[in-house]
């Protein structure tokens, strides 16, 4: 049987961006419900331009259905060309995936996206053509490889009103002044300066125009061997330890070429290991985490986990879902990566010494060592705009080649790599162990992973601050003769209006002069730990089924609780960081001092909201994240009329999270899936044995209790 919403009378058209052009379309096409298993759907037409793919149904046109949380730029039912990982046809039932020329068109169609929705489309009502014309067009233009000039951001570019707000705070780190401020705050400025060498790029395309190093480092040295084998400041402790990157001499290379560079390097290790600076650790990256193909195949394993067709596939999964999740290895190379800059954290704070990072290009593993680092040792990066200069910092000017581990232009699959996500992924944890740590959210997070894919910004479009450059003349265009002017990915008024930017911004963020904030410990934060959705620590369910853990306190360890027995086991930390971790965690958090992560068994866990925001199957109907917020945002609001009626000078600090967020006032109608995924999308419970039933029905009373009552009264006063 097919439940269908009857086709559209009225014409619908896309809504187009500027530079935006339609190539192709087809009318009739049935965009199923698939989470539920059954065939309920609504009929639509299914378009293509050189910036999306979208599906335009009759509620597209209204505005009454309009999500709160909604991105300007990017609808519910849209998918950036950049955004498409997999596109698979179904022939009589079964799946083949779609790449370059189609001899034959198939019924259906289903779109894998890299931030994990899944869209299926029935193409049996379409005309002939235009199922030819879409498929042909949607598969070659988001499939194929194509030309940097061709991204839709040259067409926005081009053709877009430059009237962003000047009020981004971002560091962009494209000016020599820029670094100065930066070696000024972290007081690195006797020991290292910022140099103009490679301006023109006269040195190396791969660095950025501007950068530090030692003073006593000279400018024939850096010119030598194009700035490989120079050691590249990072950032500065309180201490004057420094945090160092170097890319290393490629490792095949004659005897001679290879002494000469032994020489040069040895020369350089014993200028910058005398006085003034301190001792110097050297830490090859390469050989101590694991590879970018390991990364890739990990991430490639464990994406696989939360690309749900339907509820069946769901449910199929969850009798094993904790050893699949295992054999992912994606936990522990997280794990692995935070211990890592746990490991060089403690050189800096207690031994005092220079940690110099060396990999290959010093633009992956390096980066998100000395990001998480810095997240860890540096307060400032925890605002929303220090980790934004933070990015700029270590990542876009410092060369990240996101253009090619996005794989963007599909040019390569070996140079892929989801080198981003891990760290967006290891900050995560940091983030829901300490949210009073962070001024942003976990949604500001997964907002931020979407943003890869969307080609208005250039942050995440280039390999290199050289391609940016040479890339930003608009000569060859007829349409421009000026330097195009890209958007920055920072300016987030360009994809939420005010009140969906409210969600990015934590309303618990310790502020710097609280001194009692200081003095609390990290348990008293329990609540807001659960606001990362799966997990919390607390005792182990009789049972382990997905449906059993959403039923008993919010999916409560499905993603945690087995892992410890695996992880624990492997490279035990030596005794000096092992006390180094243990002393830290016995005493209480400063929230703007160091922090560090827990890293044992249990507590690496899945970034839930961004996993499995698209699957009702995982959600709480009024409950969950959201109705946690909720409560917190209540009593926000009394705190601040209070302020107000007792004329307070700060009463400012909140008002900005506080009433652009009304539409949480009643909690009860919202879905732990908020703000990703609003309630019309009902799950539709599997056919379970009886007695399976019968337990889940006895602790009906204890859910709805939990779902009640949060309180937060303990943490809050």
């Amino acid at each position: 049987e097919i439940h269908i919403k009857e086709p559209i009378e009225k014409e619908v058209n896309p809504h187009l961006l500027p530079g935006e052009l339609l190539l192709c379309e087809a009318s009739t096409v049935y965009k199923y419900m698939q989470e539920d298993g059954s065939n309920r759907g609504t009929y639509g037409k299914l378009v293509c331009t050189n910036f999306k793919i979208s599906f335009l149904d009759d509620d597209s046109a209204s505005d009454d259905n309009e999500p709160q949380f909604k991105n300007k730029i990017v609808g519910e039912n849209d998918i950036t060309l950049q955004c498409v990982d997999q596109i698979y046809g179904v022939y009589d039932e079964k799946k083949k995936l779609l790449t370059g020329q189609l001899r034959k068109y198939p019924e259906k169609l289903i779109i894998y996206c890299k931030d994990l929705r899944v869209f299926n489309f029935c193409l049996r009502y379409t005309k002939e053509e235009e199922v030819k014309r879409i498929v042909s067009g949607i598969v070659h233009h988001s499939q194929t490889p194509k030309l940097l000039k061709r991204l839709f951001l040259f067409s926005y570019a081009s053709a877009a009103p430059n009237n962003t707000d000047g009020r981004n705070q971002t560091v962009m780190f494209e000016t020599l002044e820029d670094w100065r401020d930066e070696l000024e705050r972290t007081k690195g400025t006797v020991k290292y300066k910022a140099v103009a060498t490679n301006e023109g790029y006269r040195v190396s395309e791969k660095l950025p125009l501007y950068f530090v190093v030692p003073i006593c480092i000279s400018e024939e040295s850096i010119l030598k061997y194009e700035g490989r084998g120079i050691p590249i400041w990072c950032w500065s402790c309180h201490n004057g330890a420094a945090l160092l990157k170097m890319s290393a001499f490629p490792k095949e290379q004659d005897d001679s070429t290879s002494q000469t560079q032994k020489a040069f390097l040895d020369g350089v290790y014993r200028t910058i290991s005398k006085p003034p600076y301190e001792l110097l650790k050297m830490e090859d990256l390469s050989s101590s985490l694991p590879s970018l193909q390991d990364i890739q195949t990990a991430y490639t394993r464990f994406k696989q986990l939360f690309l749900i067709d339907n509820s069946t596939d769901f449910w199929a999964t969850d009798v094993k879902w904790f050893s699949l999740l295992e054999s992912t290895n994606w936990l522990e190379i997280i794990r692995r990566v935070l211990k890592k800059a746990i490991e060089v954290a403690e050189c800096l704070e207690v031994q005092h010494t220079n940690v110099l990072l060396i990999e290959e290009s010093a633009t992956d593993l390096c980066c998100v060592i000395s990001s998480l680092v810095q997240v860890m040792m540096d307060s400032y990066s925890r605002t929303k705009s220090g980790f934004q200069s933070l990015i700029q910092k270590e990542w876009v000017v410092g060369g990240h080649g996101f253009l090619d581990r996005c794989n963007h232009l599909h040019k390569s699959e070996k140079e892929e790599a989801p080198v981003f996500l891990l760290l967006l992924n290891c900050v995560w944890q940091l983030v829901q162990q300490y949210p009073p740590a962070f001024e942003f959210t976990e949604t500001y997070l997964t907002v931020l992973s979407d943003s890869l894919y969307v080609p208005i910004f250039s942050t995440f479009f280039f390999n290199s601050q050289h391609q940016r450059d040479t890339n930003v003349s608009g000569e060859s265009l007829k349409t421009q003769s000026g330097p195009f002017r890209f958007l920055t990915v920072w300016d987030w008024s360009v994809q939420f209006d005010p009140k969906a930017q409210a969600f990015l911004n934590n309303p618990l963020y310790a502020e710097k002069p609280k001194p009692d904030k200081s003095q609390r410990k990290t348990s008293r934060f329990k609540h807001q730990r659960q606001l990362s959705l799966p997990l919390t620590q607390a005792k182990p369910s009789p049972k382990r089924g997905f449906f059993r853990e959403e039923t008993d306190h919010l999916i409560k360890n499905i993603l945690g609780k087995r892992i410890g027995k695996f992880i624990n086991s492997s490279d035990e930390p030596p005794n000096s960081l092992r006390e180094f971790y243990d002393s830290w965690h016995s005493k209480p958090v400063d929230y703007h001092g160091l922090l560090l992560p827990r890293i044992d068994g249990p507590e690496i866990k899945v970034w839930a909201q961004r996993y499995l925001r698209w699957i009702p199957e995982a959600q709480l109907h009024g409950g969950g994240t959201i109705a946690t917020a909720a409560k917190i945002l209540d009593l926000m609001e009394e705190v601040q009329s209070l302020q107000v009626k007792m004329d307070e000078e700060h009463s400012q600090a909140v008002s900005g999270d506080v009433h652009s967020v009304p539409m949480l006032r009643n909690s009860a109608r919202l879905s732990s899936l908020f703000p990703f995924a609003l309630l019309q999308r009902q799950s539709v419970k599997p056919a379970l044995p009886t007695s399976t039933w019968k337990d889940l029905e006895d602790e009906d009373d204890l859910v709805k209790r939990d779902d009640e009552f949060v309180d937060l009264s303990g943490d809050m006063l």
